[in-house]
């Protein structure tokens, strides 16, 4: 269970990210997290690993506070977490094999790692991951030769390199077609069924939060105005969440 209590962040420039956030997400739950741009959406995930430290309120997951823990106590925390970014996150002249491997380095020596030195038991796992996603025969392939679907898709295995317990997906198809997204978001709702992962997942377009999602919750200016199912997202909700101005598609 994870548990968001009074969840703010205020930046050093003054801006109010989040303001006194609090929702609660079952174990092997899929949440969406909507709203628009600069609502606080990928504030909010960051927070939960501390990629982006919290002002104040408390992240309990299993009973632990992560606001709380030193860098030292927060290390096995962020192994069980993945991550899963926007714009990928990939080191564009390495091999596809080298990146997926970055998820093991909580796992391995970090020396090694250094110099791309990984057990082959990492490496074994690693090719069975990109099998899982379908790359396998892009393993040695530059990142940057392929496309921003299969990039994508590079960063979902390198998430479960992690055997993660929770994955966090920033946006992960915002910059994808409408076809390419529904690839990726097949392979974080099969994660979600088959490994029982919980996933929260920030996404712009609510057909694909329909679709995927057991459960949604809305961000306007940092505060929290709607946690439930999707389907209750109705007019006027949606106008709360986007804006009087906005019109509803489909």
């Amino acid at each position: 269970m994870l548990k968001i209590e009074h969840l703010t962040k205020v930046y050093d420039n003054g801006t109010v990210a989040l303001k006194d956030v609090s929702f609660e997400v079952p174990d092997g739950e899929f949440l969406a997290v909507i709203g628009l741009s600069g609502s606080g959406k990928s504030t909010l995930l960051r927070c939960i690993n501390r990629l982006i430290e919290p002002t104040e309120g408390r992240i309990l997951w299993n009973g632990v506070d992560i606001a709380s823990l030193s860098q030292e106590e927060l290390r096995p925390v962020r192994r069980r977490i993945g991550m899963v970014f926007q714009h990928f996150n990939l080191v564009h002249r390495s091999k596809v094999l080298t990146n997926v491997l970055q998820g093991s380095l909580g796992y391995v020596n970090p020396v090694r790692s250094v110099f791309n030195r990984f057990p082959q038991e990492a490496i074994d796992k690693a090719f069975a991951q990109l099998e899982r996603v379908g790359l396998e025969e892009k393993a040695t392939s530059r990142a940057d030769a392929l496309s921003g679907g299969q990039q994508q898709r590079v960063g979902v295995a390198r998430a479960l390199m992690q055997d993660p317990e929770m994955i966090l997906a920033d946006e992960p198809v915002a910059s994808l077609d409408p076809v390419l997204a529904h690839s990726i978001m097949q392979y974080l709702e099969q994660i979600n069924q088959e490994d029982e992962v919980t996933v929260l997942c920030s996404l712009h377009f609510l057909d694909l939060v329909h679709r995927y999602a057991d459960r949604a919750i809305a961000l306007n200016d940092g505060v929290l105005v709607f946690e439930g199912p999707p389907q209750e997202i109705d007019d006027d909700k949606f106008r709360e969440i986007y804006g009087k101005e906005a019109e509803r598609v489909g």
